[in-house]
This record gives C-alpha cells, structure tokens and sequence, in this order.
C-alpha cells in the first residue's frame, strides 16, 4: 500500500485506552483527569475487524499502546487475535512497565515477541518526580525478566528533558549491561510543559565523547534510523528526532486512537471517524475505500498538515 507521495504505509498503530497508572509531569499535565467515555473507546472486536481490513490493504505490522494498553482488562486477549491472524509481520506493545511483571507470560503466550518500554530515568528520586510514583525497581524488574524470558527487541523509550536526563549515563551503562535498546526521543510540542526541550544531536554529540558509535542495525527499528552500539556493548543507543531531523520522508504508519479516530499524521488536527463506519454496520467494501480516501490525504510532512496537533496529548491520540 504505498500513499501519493510513494511512501510504503504498512504499520499502524492501536491505542486502546487513554487512561495511564501514571501522571508523568510532561504528559497532557498531571490535573487532567478527563477520559474518553468506556462506551467510546473501540471493543477488541472492532480492532480485530480493523486489523484483518488493514491487512486486506498491505498494513501488516502493528503496534498496541495507550494510555498505558496494561491496565486494559484482557489485554492478552487481543494480542493473541491479532498475533494469530494470517499475515500479521510483526506485532509490539508500548508499554510503561509498571506492571509488566504481572503480564509477561501471558503475553509471550499470546504471541507478543516485540516490546518497547517508556522509562525517562534511572535515579529513583527522578523517576518519582517525573511519573508521581515510586515504581523504578518494579519497571527495571519487568525489563531484566522480558530479557531473560526470550522477548526481542528490547526497546526503551527515554524522552530528553533538560535538567532530568540529559546526561544519559546511566542509561549508556545499562546499554552496556543488557542486550535492550535505548532510544533517546525528542520531546513534542503536545507537552503541556516548556523549556525543557533537548536536541538529539545533542546528546549524541555528549556519547560520543567517551564512546565511539558504530551503526547498527535493530529489528522493526522505525523512525529511530540512526541506532550505534561500541565495542562490548550487548544492547544499542537510538534517536528519534522529530524536530531537529524529521523523518516525514520515510514516514511508514497510521494511528487509531481508543475511540477510533484515525490520524495519517501525529502532527495533525485532521482526523477521520473509523468508529462511526465500525459501528454502523457498513460493509467491509466501505470501510475499505475510507481508509484508502484517508490515506491519499496523508501530508508530505507535518510543516504541511492542516494544523497543528497541539491540543490533545499523547495520552488521548495513542503514543
């Protein structure tokens, strides 16, 4: 399935809650207590429909987030449905792994291989300030065992905040010590935050330092093209950067946020109703060609969407 500008679209992303264990200062503010309606927010039966019409269209790999996807009851139900489903490439979960721990077999069961983890800081001081938890050990516990049970990659997602993280030490050491790979992300304008903005090329000019980078290749690595590893380095450093080196060129994927709204790109307002068509009956036909119609609208780049996504975080759009 390729859009106008020939870009392969073969990933999409499922959000299936909005709602987080956690009020991490940056994200959507820690006051906001409003959640998307549970009557809104799509049943695993209408993603599982939205996911064998997406094959039909060439979208073979999937991500699940949230929210945080692990609070959602029966998680592991829906892995194992789309896992199972003929032509499925690759399926990963976003998660913040307070509560991997309790999950982790049943995921591997259900088919899950891939997993991505959010974790900002190793101090447990920071974290505690940063998520409104002490949860750290419990989040690298959940890590260590998805090593040692078989899941790869290993991902972790650390967004940059100046004055927090933006040494990065700690988490080059822990690259060192476990085979799971570290992605430094810029931090996004839907933070209800400023000032705290740190450039990749920034912390990658600090690592470089002390380490010299090699490129290296990881498993269903997407936007984060640029991961390096040094010599005796078991895992790999990464850098999303969507601000100081967009990747809108290469740009390969679709969301659909809890309540079924599909969005050809983050940056954007512009959204389109899938729940509406999922719930009104409309034959497979249709609900084929809205996807398709969508797609044709897909931006070049997010300096050309119909404005600016900046009023909902990313806990409401699916991260």
């Amino acid at each position: 399935m390729q859009d106008r500008f020939n870009r392969k679209i073969n990933y999409m992303r499922i959000s299936v809650t909005d709602r987080c264990n956690l009020r991490c200062f940056y994200c959507r503010g820690v006051d906001d207590f409003s959640f998307i309606p549970h009557q809104e927010i799509l049943s695993y039966e209408e993603i599982l429909r939205l996911v064998r019409l997406a094959l039909k269209l060439g979208i073979n790999r999937f991500r699940i987030t949230g929210g945080e996807p692990l609070i959602r009851k029966n998680i592991e139900t829906l892995i194992a449905g789309i896992s199972h489903l003929p032509g499925v490439k690759d399926l990963s979960l976003t998660t913040n792994g307070v509560r991997l721990d309790e999950h982790l077999e049943k995921l591997k069961a259900a088919g899950l291989r891939r997993l991505n983890i959010s974790l900002d800081t190793l101090d447990r001081a920071k974290y505690q300030k940063i998520t409104g938890i002490d949860g750290l050990d419990r989040v690298l516990n959940g890590i260590r065992q998805a090593v040692d049970i078989g899941f790869n990659p290993v991902k972790i997602n650390t967004v940059l905040l100046r004055g927090f993280n933006d040494e990065v030490k700690d988490f080059v050491r822990l690259a060192y010590d476990l085979p799971v790979h570290i992605r430094f992300i810029e931090l996004m304008d839907f933070s209800p935050v400023e000032g705290y903005f740190v450039s990749a090329s920034e912390i990658m000019e600090k690592i470089e330092k002390n380490h010299k980078l090699e490129p290296f290749e990881v498993a269903g690595s997407g936007p984060a093209k640029n991961h390096y590893r040094t010599a005796g380095m078991k895992g790999s450093l990464g850098f999303i950067a969507p601000y100081s080196n967009h990747f809108c060129g290469f740009c390969n994927r679709l969301r659909v946020s809890a309540d079924g709204q599909l969005r050809t790109c983050l940056f954007s307002e512009r959204v389109y109703d899938l729940k509406k068509l999922l719930r009104q009956e409309c034959g497979d036909e249709d609900i084929l060609e809205f996807l398709e119609k969508a797609l044709a609208e897909k931006p070049l780049s997010w300096h050309e969407s119909e404005g600016k996504n900046r009023k909902n975080g990313l806990r409401s759009i699916g991260g």
